[in-house]
């Protein structure tokens, strides 16, 4: 039977990874990544020679279509995603989905757990963690600000990713509805990582725009 190992890589550290995951990418007759360039990196410096080809959220049915049949042939694939674990804010989901439910393909899907920067930002944050809610990127359009009504009314602690280019315009919108407590990590495990940690409106003031950023609000503020 086929096996789809979904394989979480470092989120910007490349020492951050677990050995069995390198054995694994080392192993499998082809890896899915969303950016064959950014995995390459990763491989290179691992000396891992696995060839690589690209899954992301814009793949055509025929590229689905490709990794369907290499399944159906016995061999076995990795997914990754840029970075972290696979099937959180990327289609890794998505091309499991349509595997075992559209094809009803017999492959045995196994998760190779490691690195995410759900886990990263909430390990040290400093605020409770016994309930939180993850919901991903904001909109950048449409439901925008439904979406940060939601994150104003939880009861529990929120993270939500954001990228440099919306950040500033996301803690503004959100600091017009309350002067939220919160940490805001920014390169997170890399060489620049900062870690921001007060009143929005205080963050607001401090934050540098570059790099990707992982965001902690506690609404009950």
């Amino acid at each position: 039977m086929s096996k789809l190992y979904i394989v979480a890589t470092p989120i910007g550290n490349l020492g951050d990874i677990t050995i069995r995951a390198l054995h694994i990418l080392g192993d499998v007759d082809l890896i899915l990544c969303e950016d064959t360039r950014k995995t390459k990196k990763l491989l290179y410096y691992y000396n891992i020679k696995t060839p690589v080809e690209s899954y992301h959220q814009h793949s055509k049915v025929k590229k689905i279509n490709k990794i369907k049949e290499l399944l159906k042939k016995g061999k076995n694939l990795a997914l990754v995603s840029d970075s972290g674990t696979p099937g959180i804010s990327d289609p890794g989901n998505k091309l499991i989905q349509l595997l075992i439910t559209d094809y009803g393909l017999p492959i045995d899907i196994i998760p190779i757990p490691g690195s995410s920067a759900v886990a990263t930002i909430a390990s040290i944050s400093g605020l409770s963690m016994d309930k939180f809610i993850f919901l991903g990127f904001p909109p950048h359009k449409k439901g925008r600000q439904k979406f940060f009504k939601e994150v104003a009314d939880s009861k529990h602690t929120v993270i939500i990713y954001e990228s440099p280019y919306r950040i500033l315009k996301t803690l503004k919108e959100l600091s017009n509805l309350a002067n939220f407590d919160m940490v805001v990590g920014r390169e997170l495990t890399k060489k620049f990582e900062t870690i921001y940690r007060g009143k929005i409106k205080d963050i607001i003031d401090k934050i540098k725009p570059k790099g990707e950023f992982t965001i902690v609000i506690n609404p009950k503020t």
